[in-house]
């Protein structure tokens, strides 16, 4: 379909949409509140993502020996000076192996560089204690997110559960499956050629896991079913045990992705942990988190590249890791690719806008306000990259902080979080908010449209029959303000409390947008004028990713635009952030280790739901619990859906292996989907080097 004629689409569609919305918004009685309505059926786009082809995990990764491998060239001059050794005595006994049936566009050549952008700050590089690096898939490239087991690239698999294996080589089970033995690569190093062992695995479960004083992805609560801890013990330097309280926990797998558990360097951070330090005095765990800083390089990795420069707020430059443990068949030493660069920006809309010009290599499209410039330059003859677009799974959404434990610093802070527990004030916000008007004034046509939160749907367990679905209704939302005692008693526009300690005081909400997630902020001020017409005044307040993540640790905040999870997608990538079962998987109901949380009434069906259904391997019977999970969510609107759209992934046209159909967003972003290592530029399209022909270079 070409630009005009999607163009002309997209406003009849636009149009249609909002006169339906005209002719069939029920509107409420005198006294009474509007009833749901059905959820509607996905618009046709007109553009797809190209069909995944699945293929066994066999058909494209193994391990073995090779009789030989090969190396980037220019990496001979480096061993026949002794400054490297041989690429064979780099390698593990028995590397991974990608084999050719499972990539695209087949054995590739070296050289090349990938252009990155990123609107993050990059905190420093001890990620797994909650220190940002950067995000925008800084992360993946330097691959801190090396796991024991790889799930991004599961979505070409041909089942849905298990993931790859990766630093693990292979597992097994018990007769009773209580037990998992998992057998790790053998012979391979970091990137500074210290050897890679189970101690490392130990001392990230250990320092990390266990350890709740330090900010990691998930803690012990997330590793515990029915009241019971799993245990993780070393067998020998390749070979360690994982002992379930269950048989075979489905979500196991899971806290195991290379985004929740990957491995880090023991002989680097370990003598830097509270725990272990032998310094005087002892490091904090503020210390201990900000113990690798921006500038204290090259990165320690076991992934492809390691990142060698950082200028704050402007580059970032990744060279290849000499010591990296994957091959293709041939027996070449991955990655293709020699450097990786990240410019840094304020915001994300800025990589769209890179890509676009050329200047970049990847964007993701998920902030729609770029959307049509993307699609209309793809169309020129001159366009250097390709869009594709994938399921409905672009959902953004107001979270309330229903914590009455944690950040409370006062008695309005304790007011807020009531009206937020009060179901009533939360159905007023969504009959305030017009949600098909937010998405057309973002992007008109059939892009983007109203949704109520919960699972998007693009999931594959989505149903639109468990929507309860609150229609745009200001006159609803006024009567439940009112029969809540929230009323405007000194004819200013505001409501006021008028019972309770805040009696007499404006009701006052502070919004948190995302200054990286540029349509978070365009959702946000469309709720500040939308929420004022009945009396609830909005303050915005725009932040960077290392501040809000602060404040969520903390829980000294109220409500915040974000854009969702995976676990809205895929139930089981994420259950911890379904629903309040650990102390800070649920971002929006986190209590402080050792307090007690306080529920609301259908957060324990929530619970009891997700507990069922981390246990479920049926898929039509984890489908019919989500069903329920998705019917008491947005009744209850836990969070407040406002609009849902499709990513969008645009790639530079001269890279090849990007499989068909790769997802922007689904087991993994991206980046961790399309097997990074494997990509490849032909030589004649290949771009010159920052630092062509270096490696990392590490002190004694």
């Amino acid at each position: 379909m070409t630009v005009r004629k999607w163009a002309t689409v997209a406003l009849v569609a636009s149009m249609t949409m909002l006169l339906t919305a005209m002719i069939l918004a029920p509107v409420a009685a005198q006294g009474s509140v509007a009833p749901p309505i059905p959820y509607p059926d996905a618009p046709d786009i007109g553009v797809g993502g190209g069909t995944v082809t699945k293929l066994p995990i066999s058909e494209i990764v193994t391990y073995k020996a090779l009789p030989e491998y090969h190396q980037a060239p220019w990496l001979d001059a480096l061993v026949e000076s002794g400054a490297l050794p041989p690429v064979e005595e780099r390698l593990p006994k028995e590397p991974q192996v990608y084999l050719t049936s499972g990539m695209k566009d087949g054995i590739g050549v070296y050289g090349d560089l990938w252009r990155g952008f990123s609107a993050c700050p990059t905190a420093g590089y001890n990620d797994m204690a909650g220190t940002t690096m950067g995000w925008f898939g800084i992360e993946s490239y330097t691959s801190r997110y090396q796991g024991l087991v790889k799930t991004g690239p599961l979505f070409r698999a041909d089942q849905d559960i298990e993931p790859m294996p990766n630093l693990a080589m292979r597992w097994e089970w018990s007769a009773d499956g209580m037990e998992l033995t998992m057998y790790l690569i053998e012979g391979a190093k970091w990137s500074d050629g210290q050897p890679f062992t189970a101690d490392d695995v130990m001392f990230t479960w250990e320092g990390y896991v266990l350890d709740t004083n330090v900010n990691a992805p998930r803690h012990i609560d997330a590793w515990t079913w029915d009241g019971k801890e799993a245990s993780l013990e070393k067998v020998d330097d390749f070979t360690i045990k994982f002992t379930f309280p269950v048989p075979k926990p489905l979500d196991f797998w899971y806290l195991l992705a290379e985004d929740v558990f990957h491995v880090m360097p023991a002989h680097q951070l370990k003598p830097l942990h509270p725990l272990w330090s032998e310094a005087d005095p002892k490091p904090t765990y503020r210390d201990f988190a900000d113990a690798l800083a921006p500038d204290n390089l090259p990165l320690v990795t076991m992934g492809p590249w390691a990142i060698t420069e950082y200028k704050t707020d402007e580059l970032m430059i990744m060279r290849r890791n000499p010591y990296y443990w994957k091959v293709d068949e041939a027996g070449n030493q991955l990655p293709y690719l020699d450097e990786v660069q990240y410019r840094k920006g304020p915001s994300g809309i800025g990589r769209d806008l890179c890509t676009i010009a050329g200047d970049c290599d990847h964007m993701n499209l998920e902030n729609p306000s770029t959307f049509v410039e993307a699609m209309t330059q793809a169309q020129s003859p001159d366009a250097t990259y390709t869009v594709t677009w994938g399921p409905e799974t672009l959902g953004y959404f107001v979270k309330f902080n229903y914590s009455l434990e944690l950040g409370i610093e006062g008695e309005r802070d304790t007011a807020v979080r009531t009206l937020f527990r009060d179901l009533r004030f939360r159905q007023a916000l969504s009959y305030a908010t017009d949600r098909d008007g937010i998405a057309q004034s973002i992007m008109r046509g059939p892009f983007l449209r109203g949704w109520a939160g919960g699972l998007y749907p693009g999931s594959p367990d989505f149903t639109k029959e468990s929507v309860v679905y609150y229609p745009y209704d200001v006159a609803s939302a006024n009567i439940l303000l009112d029969e809540m005692g929230l009323l405007d008693t000194n004819n200013d526009g505001v409501r006021e409390w008028t019972e309770g300690p805040m009696a007499g005081e404006p009701i006052v909400i502070q919004m948190r947008a995302s200054q990286d997630a540029k349509e978070t902020q365009s959702v946000a001020e469309a709720l500040v004028n939308q929420w004022g017409t009945v009396g609830i005044q909005i303050n915005m307040r725009v932040m960077d990713s290392a501040t809000s993540t602060t404040m969520e640790e903390a829980g000294t905040w109220d409500i915040a635009v974000d854009r969702g999870g995976q676990e809205f997608a895929l139930p089981f990538r994420n259950v911890t952030a379904l629903a309040p079962i650990t102390a800070a998987g649920l971002s929006f109901h986190r209590v402080a280790p050792g307090q007690e949380r306080s529920l609301m009434d259908f957060e324990q069906s929530l619970i009891d739901i997700v507990e069922q259904y981390r246990s479920t391997y049926d898929p039509q019977g984890r489908q019919e619990l989500m069903a329920q999970y998705n019917q008491i969510f947005t009744e209850n609107v836990y969070n407040l859906g406002v609009f849902v759209g499709r990513y969008g992934l645009g790639v530079a046209k001269r890279v090849q292996n990007i499989a068909d159909g790769t997802p922007v967003f689904l087991y993994q972003w991206v980046e961790d989907a399309i097997l990074l290592d494997t990509l490849w530029t032909p030589l004649d399209q290949q771009l010159p080097q920052n630092r062509p022909n270096t490696i990392p270079v590490y002190g004694s």
